[in-house]
C-alpha cells in the first residue's frame, strides 16, 4: 500500500498526508541538518587511502544499484585495477564485524545482495553497518579502488564519484520526502553527483540510459542454462524492491508464467513456503539475488534470471573516462 501511496496518487495519501507531512518535514531537517554537520566537519568522515566510488539512490527500495556495482568491478577488472565492495549487508546478522564475504559466508550473515556480488565477481566483498569500518577491512585484500553498494547518505564516509540509479519508469514518485513519499533527500541532489543513470523509461536531459539484460535461466542445482521461454508453466516470484519489473521481463522474454508471487525486499525464504508455492507449476524461476538464499533448499525445478547492466559505448567510454581521472 505504501508504494501506492508514493507511486500511484492513491486516495489514502490525502487522507495521510495531515499526518505524514509534518513528518517528512522532520526528515527532511535531520537529513539536511546531518549532511551539512560532515561537510563542515562537525562530524568526523572517514577519507580512505583509495578512491571510493558510491553507487546508490535518493528514493527508498531498489532501483538497479547491484548490476551497476558487478558492471563497475568487471569493467576496473577488465582495465588492471583490483576493486572491492563494501554494504552495508542490510537484512542480515553477522557474528562480529567487519564481515568478509566468500563463498562460505551464509546470506544471513552478510545479506542478499553482498552475496551476490561476491558470487557473481569474485572480487573482495566487505560488510558492516560502519562502511569506514568495511573499507579498512579490504585493504589488507590488495584492492586500489572501493565501490560501495549503496551509501549516498552515508557521508561519514568520504568518496571521489558518485552515481545515483533512477528507477526510469516510477522515477521519483509523489517526490515527497520519507514517509510521505519515497525520497531520502531533495531531487535536486542530483545535481551534485557525477552521474546520474536512469534504468529502463525515458532518460532525461544529462542523464544516462542503462538497460537491464537478461541471460538464459541458470537452473540452481546443476547450473544448466536454458532460454527462459523453453521451460514450461512458471512460477515467478521475486523478494526485491520492485517485482513487477522482474515479472514484466519475463513477459517480454514470452516465458510461461502461470502464477507470481511479490515479496518484501530482502524477504527471508522459508522452504515450505516456496514449496507449497511452486506446485502452482512445474518449474520456479526467481531472480539472481533471491537464488543467493534458496541454493541450499533448491530442486531440479528451480531456476534464476541473471540480468546485467548494459549502457551505449558512448555513455559507457564518458563513465570510464571520469573513472580513469580518478584512479590517476
Amino acid at each position: 500500500m505504501i508504494e501506492k501511496i508514493w507511486f500511484e496518487d492513491h486516495p489514502l495519501k490525502y487522507l495521510l498526508w495531515p499526518l505524514l507531512w509534518p513528518l517528512s518535514q522532520l526528515f527532511l531537517f535531520i537529513a539536511t541538518r546531518r549532511r551539512r554537520a560532515y561537510e563542515e566537519g562537525e562530524k568526523e568522515s572517514y577519507r580512505a587511502p583509495v578512491p571510493v566510488i558510491v553507487v546508490g539512490n535518493i528514493t527508498a527500495g531498489g532501483n538497479g544499484k547491484t548490476p551497476v556495482v558487478i558492471w563497475l568491478v568487471e569493467k576496473l577488472t577488465q582495465q588492471g585495477y583490483k576493486p572491492g565492495v563494501v554494504s552495508r549487508g542490510y537484512g542480515a546478522k553477522a557474528p562480529s564485524y567487519p564481515l568478509l564475504v566468500d563463498d562460505s559466508t551464509p546470506t544471513g550473515h552478510c545479506g542478499d545482495e553482498p552475496k551476490l556480488i561476491q558470487q557473481r565477481t569474485q572480487v573482495p566483498v566487505a560488510v558492516s553497518p560502519v562502511r569506514s569500518e568495511a573499507v579498512k577491512a579490504l585493504l589488507p585484500e590488495g584492492v586500489d579502488v572501493i565501490i560501495t553498494d549503496d551509501g549516498l547518505q552515508h557521508y561519514a564516509l568520504q568518496r571521489d564519484l558518485e552515481f545515483v540509479i533512477v528507477d526510469g519508469v516510477r522515477r521519483f514518485g509523489s517526490e515527497q520526502l520519507l514517509p510521505l513519499g519515497p525520497l531520502r533527500e531533495k531531487t535536486s541532489r542530483l545535481d551534485d553527483v557525477d552521474f546520474v543513470i536512469t534504468n529502463g523509461g525515458q532518460a532525461f536531459s544529462g542523464e544516462v540510459a542503462m538497460t537491464l539484460k537478461p541471460d538464459e535461466a541458470v537452473n540452481l542445482v546443476s547450473g544448466v542454462r536454458v532460454p527462459v521461454k523453453s521451460l514450461e508453466r512458471l512460477v515467478a516470484f521475486a523478494g526485491i524492491g520492485h517485482p513487477p519489473r522482474f515479472f514484466n521481463t519475463l513477459v517480454e522474454l514470452d516465458a510461461q508464467v502461470v502464477k507470481t508471487k511479490g515479496f518484501a525486499d530482502h524477504q527471508a525464504f522459508q522452504q515450505q513456503e516456496l514449496d507449497a508455492l511452486s506446485q502452482a507449476g512445474s518449474n520456479i524461476i526467481m531472480t539472481e539475488k533471491d537464488a543467493v538464499k534458496c541454493r541450499d533448499f533448491a530442486t531440479e525445478t528451480w531456476w534464476y534470471l541473471p540480468v546485467s547492466a548494459e549502457f551505449e559505448p558512448a555513455n559507457e567510454q564518458r563513465i570510464l573516462e571520469k573513472i580513469k581521472e580518478v584512479m590517476e
